[in-house]
């Protein structure tokens, strides 16, 4: 199949690319390189630097494609809270414009990377589709929208839609910013330099912690199955971690003492967040196989960041 994929040179797009690569796929590469690393992506993908609002590029990139992965995004909750228009014209305005370059062209599948950050808070756990979102960033807020517009213009225009909420994806490669950092890659490395590890809140709020090849089998996944047109679709591990209980896991892989500092003046986010993958095993037969120790170990030894 011919695949373009957007956002295509950060942690989750390279890692696609290269796994559609290693599959016989072609593969189609586009990113702006705010965030993203060219050198990530496979020799054999075809990388072009640009903007997912440049119309004219998107005509030129889509010709002949199969399917669509549009993972194009800024995707940090507390960047998202100082700069809300940023995101709207990002996540949103983005979306909105592939969407129509896709018809422009013709081209009949796409799948959106969403997030489960939509669902907010909920009372119950674990989270299904069919729960009512509650964003609470302007960053969920863009990623429900998008979810809005790629499903409603997907039935307005006759394509096939899948929005796939993924959770806290994590593993080699994963960008770490100066400034709020992914809790994953951040604790690793401070736990290797003997640094404290901050924990916001009380450390008793619970997330989905995600290893990137099993969010990889879904998104390969989804793109051949059927029965999926217009689905919004879970992709987690099922599993419930505390931060403090992440914060000794990352103490056992590193083999280090470390040591935590509360900070309860910041906030720690939603409470509770637990994937109900009943969809995902379903639609995609997606079962993921390998458990957060083991995706911990499997970063250390795969990300030369952490040698």
């Amino acid at each position: 199949m011919n695949f373009l994929i957007t956002g295509a040179a950060g942690f989750l797009g390279s890692t696609l690319a290269n796994h559609l690569i290693r599959a016989g796929h072609q593969v189609r590469a586009l990113d702006d390189l705010s965030k993203g690393d060219p050198q990530a992506l496979s020799p054999e993908v075809h990388f072009t630097r640009g903007d997912v609002s440049d119309r004219p590029k998107l005509w030129t990139l889509l010709q002949e494609v199969d399917c669509v992965y549009h993972l194009a995004a800024r995707v940090s909750v507390p960047e998202s809270v100082l700069y809300p228009r940023e995101y709207n014209t990002a996540n949103v305005g983005g979306t909105v414009s592939l969407m129509e370059a896709m018809r422009d062209v013709g081209v009949r599948r796409v799948i959106l990377a969403s997030s489960g950050a939509v669902y907010g808070d909920q009372g119950e756990q674990p989270l299904k589709e069919a729960a009512t979102p509650d964003p609470h960033s302007p960053y969920a807020v863009s990623k429900i929208a998008a979810e809005y517009y790629v499903r409603t213009i997907g039935k307005l225009w006759g394509m096939e839609t899948v929005c796939l909420r993924i959770f806290n994806a994590y593993g080699p490669g994963q960008h770490l910013p100066p400034s709020h950092p992914p809790v994953v890659p951040h604790f690793l490395r401070q736990a290797l330099r003997g640094g404290t590890l901050v924990v916001h809140g009380n450390g008793d709020q619970t997330r989905d912690y995600v290893y990137v090849d099993d969010v990889v089998s879904a998104m390969a996944a989804a793109a051949i199955a059927s029965n999926v047109n217009g689905l919004v679709i879970n992709v987690g591990s099922g599993t419930e971690t505390s931060i403090r209980e992440l914060v000794k896991k990352v103490g056992e892989v590193t083999g280090r003492e470390v040591d935590s500092l509360n900070n309860s003046n910041t906030s720690g986010g939603v409470s509770r967040m637990k994937a109900d993958l009943t969809l995902a095993g379903q639609k995609l037969n997606y079962k993921p196989s390998i458990k957060l120790d083991e995706g911990l170990r499997l970063t250390l030894q795969r990300d030369p960041r952490f040698k």
